[in-house]
């Protein structure tokens, strides 16, 4: 499974949910991928403050400002 972190530079919350995602990785098998949502007005104005967020390939919020580990296993044995 393929999943996505919206988030920008110099945000702990940001770092603590990629560094918890990367621990999970290969225990659960899926990517991410990390995206900037400074560096795209449209999602800089979607997201606001409101980052980390991090969503399934279909764009389905699983959570946002830390990572929920019981909403993501969840997530991924439902898909």
């Amino acid at each position: 499974m393929r999943l996505r972190v919206y988030g920008r530079s110099d945000c702990h919350l940001c770092d603590d949910m990629v560094a918890a995602l990367q621990a999970l990785q290969g225990p659960l098998g899926f990517q991410f991928e990390e995206l900037d949502v400074d560096a795209d007005p449209v999602l800089k104005a979607r997201f606001g403050a409101r980052v980390p967020v991090l969503v399934d390939a279909q764009g389905e919020e699983i959570c946002h400002y830390w990572l929920d580990e019981d909403a993501l296993r969840r997530h991924l044995a439902l898909k």
